[in-house]
């Protein structure tokens, strides 16, 4: 998976999953723009400002003529359950895992060609339903904005695909609760939570041209969680009213 010569942006990636693919692609020879609104090494963006993509679009127009891959992966969990969810959590859920990527897709798909490839992080969240309903939603709507981008953008020869991952070891999941973790943790065959590590090595095929027929694809990673969907258990165990974990509201995080 040779990706010398490709030039590949990545959102979130100042940390946790996001950081792990922006060091995997840089390993298969890519040179990556990694992004982030949190500080960190790399550069500066605003997933949900229309003037921040077009700016960083701009840029990469002068400095490198094209781009051959987005990776959206900066995200941010609207943990609260329903009927309890602030219409400001909701809105800036929304804003950010699906305003963001499209926003990614208008300002970067003028500067690729036939070949490039666009992967958008979603999660199991949009296979099933979860009681986190801003995040659910939201994840579900992504995985609805991948579909509508494939077909649209396919018939340029770009691809876009949709990975959803299930409970992998990132700053978000630091702060799950004890009942969240133990529930989940009996939901998931291979009696695991995944790495950061199990879904790089993917980023770097979808971004390769071994993947070149993949279009419109839903690929989850989830240590076989979604192979029954039993998130009621999950649901049960960590109370009706309580949320999944930590303070009401959002968490805003760099990676997924």
């Amino acid at each position: 998976m040779d990706l010398s010569g490709k030039v590949v942006v990545v959102t979130g990636a100042a940390r946790g999953q996001g950081e792990a693919e922006a060091r995997a692609l840089e390993a298969a020879g890519a040179t990556v723009i990694a992004t982030d609104v949190l500080p960190f090494d790399g550069r500066h963006l605003d997933v949900t400002s229309y003037d921040a993509w077009s700016e960083l679009a701009e840029d990469l127009r002068a400095e490198h003529g094209e781009v051959h891959g987005l990776v959206n992966n900066a995200g941010v969990a609207g943990r609260d359950r329903l009927p309890d969810v602030p219409l400001d959590a909701w809105n800036q859920t929304f804003a950010i895992n699906v305003t963001g990527p499209l926003l990614g897709i208008q300002a970067l798909a003028p500067l690729m060609k036939p070949g490039a490839s666009i992967v958008n992080i979603c999660s199991v969240a949009a296979l099933s339903g979860h009681v986190a309903a801003a995040y659910t939603a939201s994840k579900w709507a992504l995985r609805g904005l991948s579909r509508t981008a494939s077909l649209e953008l396919g018939a340029r020869g770009i691809r876009v695909n949709a990975v959803m991952p299930g409970l992998v070891e990132t700053p978000l999941m630091e702060n799950a609760s004890p009942a969240f973790r133990g529930a989940a943790l009996a939901e998931i065959p291979l009696g695991r939570t995944g790495q950061v590590d199990d879904i790089a090595p993917l980023i770097v095929f979808l971004m390769s041209d071994g993947s070149a027929y993949m279009n419109g694809a839903e690929i989850a990673v989830d240590g076989g969680l979604t192979a029954h969907v039993s998130h009621k258990g999950i649901a049960d165990a960590i109370g009706v009213s309580t949320p999944l974990a930590g303070a009401r509201g959002l968490d805003h995080h760099g990676d997924r």
